[in-house]
């Protein structure tokens, strides 16, 4: 065994692993990272489930596949997996980056990539002194943001560490600023202080950016984004009801998001991101709103279909079937017409604004079976299991 796969639970990006293993031939084997204890002493370390010992399975692993969906235990699954003496894809140093939205910035600002203006307070919203009396700090706060954003341009509040939209907040005055600031508590997503960012002008899509590397091989960008598209809030997150289309990125976008993958990456051997990033269009349109609602709408109805299939339960128990059903849903509703409308406005208009293209954030366990894989024609899962095998000493 030189391969694991190491998940808390089994959803459709995980059997779509398996699955895409069994199609290139490569030995996969599974390591639970949820209700496992995992023991070190001066006898060494033991893995056990309540039902199987998995400890041999670890000591036989080489390079490990972290699909940990919740950040914190992908966190401790790299380090911990890597001071066992495993190579890890992506390393502990990497997933510490792109836990947090101001540490992943912070990489792209040193290296000279556009991203949207950001600032930090590392004051959190209420105090609560030794006494039990609260010290509120929002309007604090409020002063630092604005005197680097201009509130009537929009000033979004973000959780640090939120993922799917989680904690988003947009205030367009003062008012909803402070009221923004004050929703803000310490917790899991957003251990300390606020973070505000200026609010680009993206229309109505955004894009999600594949970049990978193999050991011994240059950076790749794949050369169609997933934009996510719709009005249903300023956030198009696809969690909000927002449908997703493909869409062929520029040149220079590409070299852009490789320089994000090498920045995240550092001195890693192999990797891979899922980039998210903004284009700034502000008066740059190339169709009218009403009509792009309408188009909207009627591709929403297409869509329906593939939102059954999703739903279906069978998924769990027959995937190869269900994944069937799904990719012909979603090819039925690429053939749209508004399908196509839209996909050709979002293109034309990303080749018109490339040069306003910001990175925002970046994901080291991305979703991609559902979307990212029958937009794009992308299924990550290849790149993830090449990355693995590439860190493989022969």
């Amino acid at each position: 065994m030189s391969i694991a796969l190491l998940y808390e639970r089994s959803e459709n990006d995980e059997n779509g692993i398996k699955l895409t293993a069994q199609q290139l031939g490569i030995d996969l084997t599974y390591i639970p990272f949820r209700k496992i204890g995992l023991s070190i002493s001066k006898d060494g370390f033991s893995a056990k489930t309540k039902g199987k010992d998995y400890t041999k399975t670890f000591q036989d692993t080489k390079v490990v596949l972290n699909r940990a969906q919740s950040k914190n235990r992908r966190l401790q699954a790299s380090y911990l997996m890597e001071m066992l003496g495993k190579k890890t894809l992506n390393t502990s140093q990497t997933e510490f980056v792109c836990y947090s939205k101001l540490r992943t910035l912070l990489n792209f600002y040193k290296a000279g990539l556009p991203i949207p203006k950001t600032v930090f307070v590392p004051c959190d919203a209420t105090d609560t002194m030794k006494n039990g009396r609260e010290l509120h700090n929002e309007k604090d706060i409020a002063d630092l943001f604005m005197q680097e954003i201009p509130i009537e341009e929009g000033i979004v509040i973000k959780a640090d560490a939120g993922t799917h939209g989680k904690m988003i907040m947009l205030a367009k005055n003062r008012e909803e600023l402070e009221d923004n600031i004050k929703e803000t508590k310490p917790n899991i997503i957003n251990p300390i202080g606020v973070i505000g960012q200026e609010l680009i002008q993206k229309w109505f899509y955004d894009l999600r950016i594949i970049v990978s590397k193999e050991k011994g091989k240059q950076a790749v960008c794949y050369h169609t984004a997933m934009a996510r598209a719709g009005f249903k809030d300023f956030r198009t997150n696809t969690f909000l009801g927002n449908l997703v289309f493909h869409a062929k990125i520029p040149l220079s976008v590409q070299e852009l998001a490789i320089k994000c993958g090498k920045t995240l990456g550092a001195d890693s051997e192999a990797w891979i991101f899922a980039l998210d990033a903004m284009v700034n269009t502000k008066d740059q349109k190339n169709a009218s709103e009403v009509y792009l609602k309408k188009q909207l709408e009627a591709a929403a109805q297409s869509f329906l279909d593939v939102q059954k299939v999703k739903a279906d339960e069978n998924r769990l128990t027959n995937f190869p079937a269900w994944n069937d059903k799904l990719e012909s849903a979603f090819k039925v509703y690429k053939e749209n017409s508004a399908y196509e409308s839209i996909k050709n406005i979002i293109e034309e208009n990303l080749e018109k604004n490339k040069n306003t293209v910001v990175f925002h954030e970046s994901n080291s366990c991305p979703e991609f079976w559902e979307n990212t894989r029958l937009a794009t024609g992308l299924n990550v899962a290849e790149p993830l299991l090449k990355g693995a095998l590439s860190l493989i000493d022969n």
